[in-house]
């Protein structure tokens, strides 16, 4: 049997695939573009919901994309058996579900919604399902977090440290693709949502400073007080959210983790590696 996985070229992908092919596995990917070719892995040009190309069985689906259009396309999918799938959502979609910025709010109602509708879609096939929902995803160069951070602090060699106290649990991706393989094994983790957060809860002042020391030269550190980032939210709309959580602690609780898999993260001790997307 096959396993198929979207977003084979995101961050959590880039560690899943050799995990899959070291198991044995025959690996399918979807990409919207073409791909160089990778040993192992068969490489499909297209895009959910439609436009994906016809399938042999499989024994799983692996999505690490929008959680909406994997259910659309399943709603619509013709599946020979009923394969185990899993899919990552977000914590925020419960630490954005109060946020005081609509389109924060939105990002939520968008992953409940999506999370909702991938269990239905794998009720009528018969397929186990579980959902994941990892913190702030970091180590491949590809996250739209801490890497854009990193790589605008080397240009102008300056790094902004704004005051936080909120707590931060940053998760490796690779973190995550272990688990994913994890998850696979483990019938009891079926039809549940499992929160991830990496192995150290730390302020997110520091979460900054770690960023900036590990980069492969040296910056100048910025402080950013607390009344300038009170400012900021009123002088810079888009960035109200963010900097208005950075006294709120955005963490998982990994008990459930830990008791279905035995699985513990990584602290974050970030490397300047991680900041470099992979070729």
């Amino acid at each position: 049997m096959t396993v198929l996985v979207f977003g084979g070229s995101s961050q959590i992908g880039h560690f899943l695939l050799p995990r899959l092919l070291a198991s044995g596995e025959p690996v399918l990917a979807l990409s919207r573009y073409p791909r160089p070719a990778q040993a192992g892995v068969s490489w499909l040009q297209g895009a959910l919901p439609a436009d994906v190309p016809a399938l042999p069985p499989l024994s799983a689906i692996i999505s690490f994309g929008p959680l909406q259009e994997l259910a659309d396309w399943l709603a619509q999918t013709r599946l020979t058996d009923a394969p185990r799938v899993i899919a990552t959502s977000s914590m925020s979609a419960e630490t954005k579900h109060d946020s005081s910025v609509p389109a924060e709010r939105e990002i939520s109602r968008q992953l409940r919604d999506g999370e909702t509708a991938l269990a239905a879609a794998c009720a009528r096939h018969g397929c186990a399902w579980t959902v994941l929902r990892p913190t702030l995803v970091y180590g491949a160069g590809l996250d739209k977090s801490l890497t854009p951070i990193a790589r605008r602090a080397l240009r102008m060699r300056l790094f902004p440290l704004p005051a936080g106290r909120g707590l931060r649990q940053p998760v490796h991706a690779d973190d995550v693709a272990q688990i994913v393989m994890a998850v696979l094994d483990c019938p009891a983790t079926s039809g549940r949502i499992l929160p991830i957060g990496g192995g150290e809860r730390l302020p997110a002042g520091e979460m900054f400073a770690r960023v900036r020391r590990s980069l492969p030269q040296a910056t100048v550190p910025l402080p950013l007080p607390t009344w300038l980032l009170r400012l900021g939210q009123h002088a810079l709309p888009p960035l109200r959210g963010p900097l208005s959580r950075l006294d709120s602690d955005l963490i998982a609780d990994n008990d459930e983790l830990q008791r279905l898999l035995g699985i513990r993260p990584r602290p974050f001790r970030p490397e300047a590696s991680m900041w470099v997307s992979p070729p």
